[in-house]
This record gives C-alpha cells, structure tokens and sequence, in this order.
C-alpha cells in the first residue's frame, strides 16, 4: 500500500477513536441543556471509558469464550468499517473492500456476538435483551441492505465510495424519489440500530424495556469500557454513512493529507449537527411499546422496498 494512501485509512480509524465517544457526549450535553439541566461535559465519556479501565475485569462463573470475545469482536468489527467506509474520503485504498454487503455483515457479527454473550451467563435480563436485539436486527439489517441498494442503482456498484461519489458529480440525486425514501428507512435504521430514542432508551435501566442495557449487564472494567466504547463507535459510524449518503459536500475526493484533513473537519463539523439532531429528537420523542418496534421497522422496511421499486422504475425509464 502506497505510504501516502494509507494516510486515508489512519486518520479515518483515528478520527473515529477519538471522535466517537465525543458524539455520545454532545448528544448528552444537549439534550439535558432542552431539558432544563446542565448536563455532563462532552468529554464525559472519555472520563467513564478510563474509569472502566481502571477498574477490575469480572467475568461470571460458567460463561464461555464468547462472553470474553464479544467486547473485543465488537470493536473489532467497528475499527474495521471504519478503515473500509468511505467517511473522510472516496478514493481509499481499501474502498474495493468497502461494499455494502460486507459492512452490513460486520455489523450484524457484532451483534449477533454481543447478543450471544448476554445469553452466556444464563441470566433473564442477558436472555430478554438478546431476544429483544435479534428481533431488532432481523427487521434492520434488511431495511440497510434494501434502502442502500435502492442508492446503488444510480452508481451501478454496491460498493460504498461509489455510491457516495455520484451526488458529488450529480447533486441533484439527494432530492430524488429514491433518495428522500431511502433517507426516511434508514434514519430509522438508524436508531434502532443505535440502540435510540424512539426504539430503546440508553439513560434508563428500567429491566422492562432494556435492550442493549439488559445484555451487557454482567459486564465489568475493561470488558464494560470496549463494550461501551463499541457502542459510541458504532453510533458515530451509522451518523457517518447517513451523512456521506445522502450530503457527501466536504468528503475529500483523493488521498492527499490536506484534503483527507479537510475531509475529517467536515465530518467532524457534520457528526455534531448530527448529534445535535438527535438530542432534539429524542426530547421530543417518546419510547414506544416493545411490541411496536418489529411494526415501526417493519414500515421502515417498506419504505426501503418501495425506494427499491421506485429506483428500478426510473432506471428503466430512463
């Protein structure tokens, strides 16, 4: 790999290390700041990220390998979309590999891990809260896979640097049918996966209606840090791809270091209008009943099917 190319992928995992604990800040800080209070400083989850560190790794008694591989895969998966994606740049060396498919897997290995770790320890709220994020992830990940493919028509490519150069050369795709579509879907996508406001609610601990909160329970020290850390990550990661997708302006067009620098600033600027956003979302939202989440995702998966539907006919059309 050519030396000055692979300064793309560093900065692009950097910015997401660095970053990514400091979106789940802003998105705390404003919305206790709507709702009246003052709130934690954004640097907050840095602060409890290396308290967690510090403090001693339990495991409990009769989990296997998998409780102990779940925070480390989860991470793993997170770093590993972010160096494929397109987030600060389209012309990455490893953008071959960047296509929707392989990162829709990644993030389903993730999960699929992080639910079996909370069935590992043989507790009822592990059990209820993989039981619940399965649910989550079969209505979801399908809908990612859909209202992106509905993108990829316009690109003739699955792969996500392709996808997101078109509105790049052509602008005026943002505001297709297929677009506004796909946007609807997978914002809501979006905070399922998330683990978000309206689907789940990440300050609570209510055991009723935990879902990521319910499977990483038995977790604690280092183990707790990567988990929580994976989730900041993973936060920031679906942000990026919804911004890239759909307002890519500012995305660095090749690999030198001034523009791929310029590239982070944009996101970086873009990533706190997008945490901001969802901190007004989520004061204004309230959490709906558990058994209304597979009927909100299953409207986003028709809407990412009709985005489908709607891209092929203006393909063949035109």
């Amino acid at each position: 790999m050519n030396p000055t190319r692979a300064v793309a992928v560093f900065v692009q995992v950097a910015l997401v290390i660095l970053v990514a604990p400091l979106l789940t800040g802003i998105v705390r800080k404003i919305r206790a700041r709507l709702e009246g209070r003052v709130g934690p400083p954004i640097q907050q989850p840095w602060r409890d990220l290396r308290k967690q560190w510090r403090k001693e790794r339990i495991t409990p008694e009769n989990t296997s390998w998998i409780f102990t591989a779940a925070p480390l895969v989860l991470v793993a998966t997170s770093l590993v979309i972010a160096s494929i994606a397109p987030l600060v740049t389209v012309t990455s060396p490893l953008d071959r590999v960047g296509d929707l498919f392989a990162v829709v897997s990644l993030l389903l290995l993730g999960t699929v891990f992080l639910a079996l770790a909370g069935l590992d320890p043989g507790t009822a709220f592990g059990g209820m809260g993989a039981s619940r994020a399965m649910t989550i992830a079969a209505l979801a990940e399908p809908t990612l896979l859909l209202a992106v493919y509905a993108l990829s028509e316009r690109a003739g490519s699955t792969n996500l640097a392709a996808i997101v150069a078109v509105p790049l050369r052509q602008p005026n795709v943002v505001f297709s049918v297929q677009s506004v579509l796909a946007l609807f879907a997978l914002g809501i996508v979006t905070l399922a996966e998330s683990a978000r406001l309206p689907v789940d609610n990440p300050s609570t601990h209510l055991e009723l209606t935990m879902i990521h909160e319910a499977m990483v329970l038995e977790y604690a020290g280092s183990d707790l840090a990567l988990v929580e850390f994976a989730a900041s990550m993973r936060l920031m990661l679906f942000g990026a791809l919804l911004i890239n997708l759909f307002a890519p302006w500012g995305i660095a067009g090749g690999t030198g270091l001034v523009p791929v620098l310029a590239g982070a600033v944009a996101l970086t600027i873009k990533l706190a209008l997008f945490g901001a956003a969802l901190a007004v979302l989520e004061v204004f939202l309230a959490k709906i009943r558990l058994f209304r989440v597979p009927e909100l995702l299953a409207v986003s998966f028709v809407i990412a099917l009709i985005a489908v539907v709607a891209s092929a006919f203006l393909r063949v059309r035109a």
